[in-house]
């Protein structure tokens, strides 16, 4: 069913994109109605427009919280093309018919952002907007609805192609994602006021919709819900993929956790190589050391920005994705040469606030892992001396990010050795030791992290035999006294957290 759009209802927040549709609808003989910043915009391009103060014989009152509520507006939307009866009552009271509705809504997320002033933030709570969006896209029969301005080159295309003529399954596709906008407002809303209410109700809801070729296997359909683009540019590559995504995920809040330049090797959301150094390339070359076999085909992340020596040494392996903040143009010219690497320049660092996991038909929510020590406890043979204390430091911290249980071996400030997602404990610090000696290591003089307390004295006993001089643990065992015993009795350091960091 076909429509022909002769009339328009805009007005909007977001006026960026406009001025192409505002042309193409004058172009095209279209009566535009609108209000305030949007009429005056529209106006200073050269282009009649009709105030809907004219519609409904009354100004915009309140400080601009009413505006188009009323029957002269909201019965030009609703009107049933096909029943006579509405169009006579329309005729009554002389209410035009609109046609299009373009109407986006005020920035509240935006604003819950950037200020924690409440009264701000209550006036962008929209009232209007929503009305409007839902009304034509309640009538998507005979009524297009446009409610965001990443619909702006959909709507612009469909006049041109169209002549100004719809189909009503573009009315429909149009509609369907208005009532997503509307959607995901009110979750907006209702997670606002309910963050420090009681017996609160949790309500999930994700911006647009970004297909991927599949999810964890090729069998399974996949898509990102987000806005990724406010993360990353996307300088060279192939899309990214569902383990793309993951991995990326895990990359950036291990990266968040540093300001001094670092290099982190992510594979399967674990990361197996990582190191601080005083320049990019150093790090790079630290971070690659710390297990070289596992890298392959792995995400590669810095907070640095990559020149172009520390380029083409990256460029001898085959990995999947590179992340940083910048590129030097040599340097990016060196990487693009592989078509297929996905190249990403963060726009910003990323650490998330809550954590979610579907568990049987519900779903897991809690407050991500993002704290670290803050009261440093000697319970071992001696104080740690400094450079202890600065290794000791960074494998927590990277224990933090490896699947439990886990173990981390660091040596001046690179990760050599690591044991992850093991079903005890001293399995895991086996994998380390083992990994470390694979990859060239020498663990004498090295520290050990663990991301939960030691149910036995075995784990030290190990550490101890293979070198390790220093060790960190968040404590808690019944047993933590023979633990403890064995660091005294052979002099070793040790440190007590008092903070787990389990992750599964």
């Amino acid at each position: 069913m076909e429509r022909s759009i002769q009339s328009a209802l805009i007005s909007v927040f977001y006026k960026d994109g406009l001025e192409p549709i505002v042309r193409k609808l004058h172009q095209l003989g279209v009566t535009l109605y609108s209000t305030g910043g949007t009429q005056t915009f529209i106006e200073q391009l050269g282009i009649p427009c009709q105030p809907v103060e004219g519609v409904t014989g009354y100004p915009s009152i309140l400080g601009g919280r009413v505006k188009t509520l009323h029957p002269g507006v909201f019965g030009g939307i609703l009107a049933r093309r096909d029943l006579p009866e509405d169009l006579a009552q329309a005729a009554q009271y002389n209410i035009p018919m609109l046609d299009l509705v373009i109407v986006d809504l005020y920035p509240f997320e935006e604003t819950v952002a950037s200020t924690t002033d409440e009264k701000a933030i209550i006036e962008k709570i929209d009232i209007g907007g929503v009305s409007l969006i839902r009304a034509a896209g309640k009538n998507h029969k005979d009524v297009c609805i446009v409610a965001s301005r990443h619909q702006y080159g959909t709507l612009l295309q469909m006049l041109e192609e169209g002549n100004g003529v719809t189909t009503l399954e573009q009315r429909r596709t149009l509609a369907a994602a208005a009532f997503a906008e509307c959607a995901h407002y009110d979750v907006a809303i209702s997670d606002y006021f309910h963050r420090s209410a009681e017996n609160a109700y949790s309500q999930l809801s994700y911006g647009n919709k970004y297909p991927l070729r599949y999810g964890e296997n090729p069998h399974q359909p996949a898509a990102f819900y987000g806005d990724i683009d406010a993360l990353f540019s996307k300088l060279n590559g192939k899309e990214l993929s569902y383990n793309n995504l993951v991995d990326v995920d895990a990359a950036c809040q291990i990266a968040a956790e540093f300001s001094t330049p670092m290099f982190a090797v992510i594979k399967h959301t674990n990361v197996c190589g990582v190191a601080l150094r005083p320049t990019v390339g150093e790090a790079w070359d630290a971070a690659l050391a710390g297990d070289p076999e596992s890298a392959f085909g792995g995400v590669l992340i810095t907070n640095t920005t990559i020149d172009a020596a520390t380029a083409a040494r990256i460029s001898e392996l085959f990995f999947e994705i590179l992340i940083a903040p910048g590129y030097s143009d040599e340097a990016l010219a060196t990487l693009k040469t592989k078509k297929n690497r996905i190249i990403l320049q963060q726009k910003q660092s990323f650490f998330p606030t809550k954590e979610y996991k579907r568990v049987l038909n519900g779903i897991l929510v809690q407050a991500a892992d993002d704290k670290n020590f803050t009261e440093w406890l000697e319970a071992g043979a001696r104080p740690c001396k400094e450079a202890e204390k600065e290794d000791l430091l960074f494998a927590n911290i990277i224990c933090k990010h490896l699947k439990s249980n886990a173990i981390a071996i660091v040596k001046d400030r690179q990760l050599i050795g690591k044991g992850c997602g093991q079903t005890s404990r001293i399995d895991a610090l086996r994998h380390a030791v083992d990994k470390a000696k694979q990859s060239g290591f020498d663990t004498t003089g090295a520290v050990m992290a663990s991301d939960a307390f030691f149910p036995f004295d075995d784990c030290v006993r190990m550490a101890h035999e293979a070198g390790m001089t220093a060790v960190i643990q968040p404590g808690g065992s019944v047993r933590d006294a023979d633990s403890i015993a064995y660091c005294v009795a052979n002099g070793m350091a040790m440190v007590m957290t008092q903070l787990r960091h389990f992750k599964h």
